[in-house]
């Protein structure tokens, strides 16, 4: 029988495993970046207005209240925030019903976490109705908690969603590891305190220091996390400990 879960061997040193690995959702652990613009293209179509692709970019991975309020601002549609924001959730929830697809490595990185008994957390800036919805398709197995954006008085891009799940699971921010897909995201990690792993969906984002850009989440495995966190303190008189990353080499 064979593992999707890859085994840590010997080979080469690396540092200590995350306390945390706190991911973002739409667009890092599913597809569904696309799914929010087609359901704002659809709602403002409705409304008589036609949304120019060049606001995607700002609206992408942003809390449902800055997205709404600045799509009226821009349009110059006849409708309040409440109204709309339940008009895109109802398109948005339309297309949820038809099926989620997962981002490439997604699962296989959900199920080595797990295998290795690594706590993770979904942070996202979804509603809490929408979250409960795509994990059906996740697996809910796999978080020991769930962070919505109407679960706290500040999402994205402020630190509270990334510090919260932190404090849910009794880890250091620094210690944990944050994968997102968006600058709204990456702000609200690297304001926590959180190394962070960039896997971009619709926008580009540049790397910087504490901050790792990949392709796809296929690149990302526990022993690319460890070599993230930062080793403990050693006190006096103590050895470092040295760990093991596995030997991709044929």
């Amino acid at each position: 029988m064979t593992s999707s879960t890859p085994a840590l061997d010997t080979r080469r040193p690396l540092g200590p495993l995350p306390q945390a690995v706190l991911l973002d959702m739409d667009g890092t652990l599913v597809d569904t970046e696309g799914f929010w613009w087609d359901a704002e293209v659809e709602v403002f179509g409705a409304l008589g207005h036609v949304l120019a692709e060049e606001h995607r970019e700002v609206v992408v991975g942003g809390p449902m209240t800055r997205s709404a309020g600045y799509l009226i601002e821009v349009t110059g549609a006849d409708i309040g925030l409440d109204a709309l924001r339940d008009l895109l959730n109802e398109a948005f929830l339309r297309r949820l019903d038809r099926g989620v697809p997962l981002m490439p490595g997604a699962r296989r990185l959900l199920t080595e976490l797990a295998a290795h008994e690594v706590p993770t957390a979904l942070v996202s800036a979804s509603h809490r109705t929408v979250i409960d919805r795509i994990l059906r398709s996740l697996g809910p197995e796999f978080f020991a908690c769930t962070v919505a954006g109407d679960d706290i008085e500040r999402t994205k891009p402020h630190p509270d969603p990334y510090l919260t799940a932190a404090l849910r699971l009794g880890a250091e921010p620094a210690r944990c590891v944050a994968v997102e897909d968006t600058a709204t995201g990456v702000a609200s990690a690297e304001a926590a305190g959180c190394p962070v792993v960039v896997v971009p969906s619709v926008a580009a984002v540049p790397a910087a220091p504490g901050r790792t850009v990949v392709r796809s989440l296929e690149e990302v495995d526990l022993a690319f996390l460890r070599s993230l966190v930062p080793a403990p303190p050693v006190g006096p008189g103590q050895e470092p400990q040295v760990t093991a990353v596995p030997d991709r080499r044929p």
